[in-house]
């Protein structure tokens, strides 16, 4: 299988589908690049080199004991990028891998990026705190601790029969197969990475990452996002980013990847091909 190694010595891996000018795309907790495959196989069919990774700690990657924040997964991305010496790529970030894409830009500029994208992304900032009264409180994150502590393989089923994909919702009816895959694709995470993952996508201020953004950016989040409110996400990552192009999916929930992929694709190749 195709790896990366890291300046820690962990293995990241990686897909790699297609023919043309590069795609990047980095998941969502606590997933893998398994969530994206409805997007890699439609964006490669249509003329772009896609890239998928596992991010640390997740799906085939390294169970590390350390790194699991999100300077660490920002260089960890800077080096498959590198790596593979892909250039005038465009980045795209679901859920927590919008915030692994926003620290990536902070960390390591835009000088191999062509545009971004963030989809049901966490920047700017998730937490409610002083300077940020509109966040999301942290007993909503502490009983997200609690729950993958006392029992994980509940919370999972319980994210994905509910929140995640909308189920809970009157009339939804999300897939048995997509609730499945995203159980099976949590539970090939380890432990402790997914654990500390919370805190990561929760409790870092992307606010300065945003701000050096210089690249046509496409916002794309859903106006019932149980995961990640619209009006904590997408709506504040899209006024805070410069000439940003938001895209609100009426009534559709964080896991669009997956509920809204038809809609989701013909965007981002849209987007791609501008």
């Amino acid at each position: 299988m195709p790896f990366v190694t890291v300046s820690d010595g962990a293995q990241i891996y990686y897909k790699d589908w297609g023919v043309g000018r590069a795609v990047v795309l980095s998941h969502g907790w606590p997933l893998s690049a398994d969530s994206w495959e409805a997007q890699m196989l439609f964006l490669a069919s249509n003329g772009y080199r896609v890239v998928a990774h596992d991010r640390r700690g997740h799906g085939r990657s390294t169970q590390t004991w350390d790194g699991n924040e999100m300077d660490t997964y920002a260089d960890d991305l800077a080096t498959l990028v590198e790596t593979l010496d892909l250039r005038d790529v465009t980045l795209i970030g679901f859920s927590t891998g919008g915030g692994e894409v926003a620290r990536y830009v902070g960390r390591h500029g835009t000088g191999r990026v062509r545009q971004i994208a963030l989809v049901s992304a966490v920047p700017p900032f998730m937490l409610r705190t002083g300077d940020n009264p509109g966040g999301v409180p942290i007993e909503v994150f502490d009983e997200l601790r609690a729950g993958s502590a006392a029992d994980r393989s509940q919370l999972y089923h319980d994210l994905a029969d509910g929140p995640f994909f909308g189920g809970n919702r009157p009339g939804a009816e999300p897939s048995r197969g997509m609730r499945d895959a995203f159980w099976l694709q949590g539970m090939q995470a380890g432990h402790r990475n997914a654990y500390e993952s919370i805190a990561a996508f929760s409790a870092t201020d992307f606010r300065p990452d945003l701000d050096a953004f210089d690249v046509p950016t496409l916002v794309i989040h859903g106006d019932d996002d149980q995961v990640v409110p619209f009006e904590v996400g997408g709506k504040a990552s899209a006024a805070r980013i410069k000439d940003a192009t938001l895209k609100v999916y009426e009534g559709a929930p964080h896991g669009l990847t997956e509920t809204h992929k038809e809609r989701l694709g013909a965007d981002l190749l849209e987007f791609l091909d501008s």
